[in-house]
């Protein structure tokens, strides 16, 4: 196979963090505040800035309260079960490996005995028509690991007794969220807006506040957690009061992303942008080059965390040892042609790649970069032969 000539302009295709909007620069950050506290009123006026402009993008109601947490999506997730949890059963789901993570801490750390784990293995979804709404129920709604989401809303009961805790951090500003149906949404602004580590957002609906001010947990919260105070929700927080100093070149970054969102067409057009590029690589697996989606369901397949298998005649000899050196050898390639970087699959996955389609990767990337899939295939499973 011919090496292909043209290569994407921008070969970030990781998961996370992810590529920077088209046309990003330096220059989005001179108006930063650097060296200012963050409890200065410039400062903190971005802070709340950032979450009433999430709030705009997203259609988060107005009484849901929206914060700043350390830790990125996975201390915003960790707060809200440190501090919610306990109070009724719990139904996990589990189906790749951050709701696997969420599960053992549930398990081991909180140590909640009424805990029912939803269990599918990666490609697939739990039953959701097994789920009790009269228990609190935390999920992922995509699997950044897996390449899978949920389908939609539609299974998730409006007149829950519970409360329903939703990591949406590859999900956020890339698929519609039902906020009525849901109490803890999470994500982080390392995904599909392109910006940087470390700060994790976290939405509460008045049930979940309501919640926080009913409910001690029998447990120590570390101070980072803490989303109350004496019975009291932790106001400050959902005022642009973050819990530890926030990076206000971060700050300035996560702005930089939101006004871009919205200038393209908000959250229509982002979910529009990631459709397009899912498209692009549903289109190189149906020409069958040697690759196939781990979720092989349409309805449940994720258009921003997109996961490969590798389905070539010389993979099926090699036992997941040999796919995992197989892929490393693609992606070894592919990243020293600077056509493609970080894009194996997650360590506790299958073997195969995960491409990012996230709404700031640019199709024609995605387009350019499509070719150079089955070539690297072809020229490591030659190797192979040839050895």
């Amino acid at each position: 196979m011919d090496e292909p000539r043209r290569k994407p302009a921008n070969p970030c295709f990781g998961s996370g963090p992810t590529a920077k909007r088209p046309g990003w620069s330096f220059s989005a950050l001179e108006g930063a505040l650097l060296g200012r506290s963050h409890r200065a009123a410039e400062a903190k006026a971005r802070l709340i800035e950032v979450c009433e402009r999430s709030r705009r993008i997203l259609g988060i109601p107005a009484d849901y309260r929206i914060g700043i947490l350390p830790g990125s999506d996975t201390g915003a997730f960790e707060a809200a079960m440190w501090s919610l949890l306990g109070a009724r059963g719990v139904d996990c789901l589990a189906f790749e490996s951050f709701g696997e993570g969420w599960l053992a801490d549930i398990e081991k750390q909180l140590k909640l005995s009424d805990l029912r784990a939803l269990r599918a293995p990666y490609g697939e979804l739990p039953d959701l028509a097994a789920v009790d709404f009269d228990r609190d129920v935390v999920f992922c709604w995509n699997g950044t690991t897996s390449g899978v989401r949920v389908p939609n809303g539609d299974w998730i009961a409006e007149d829950r007794g519970g409360l329903t805790l939703c990591d949406a951090t590859s999900a956020a500003f890339a698929m519609e969220l039902p906020w009525a149906k849901l109490d803890v949404v999470t994500w982080s602004w390392q995904k599909v807006l392109g910006g940087e580590a470390q700060h994790g957002m976290l939405v509460l609906s008045p049930r979940a506040v309501e919640r926080l001010e009913r409910w001690s947990p029998p447990w120590p919260v570390p101070k980072l957690f803490r989303l109350a105070n004496k019975g009291k929700l932790a106001e400050g927080i959902f005022a642009g009061e973050t819990i530890n100093t926030p990076s206000m070149l971060a700050v300035e970054d996560a702005l930089d992303g939101l006004r871009w969102a919205e200038a393209i067409g908000g959250l229509p057009a982002l979910i529009e942008r990631c459709r397009r590029n899912l498209a692009v690589i549903e289109r190189l697996v149906a020409k069958g080059r040697g690759f196939g989606f781990l979720a092989r369901r349409p309805e449940i397949r994720s258009p921003t965390s997109v996961c490969l298998t590798i389905e070539h005649p010389a993979v099926t000899r090699l036992d997941e040892d040999g796919r995992r050196k197989l892929v490393a050898a693609i992606t070894k390639l592919l990243a020293e042609e600077k056509v493609a970087y970080d894009i194996a699959a997650y360590r506790d996955a299958p073997a195969g790649l995960r491409i990012w389609c996230g709404a700031t990767v640019e199709t024609t990337d995605l387009e350019a970069l499509a070719p150079w899939l089955p070539f690297a295939l072809e020229t490591v499973a030659g190797r192979l032969s040839d050895g």
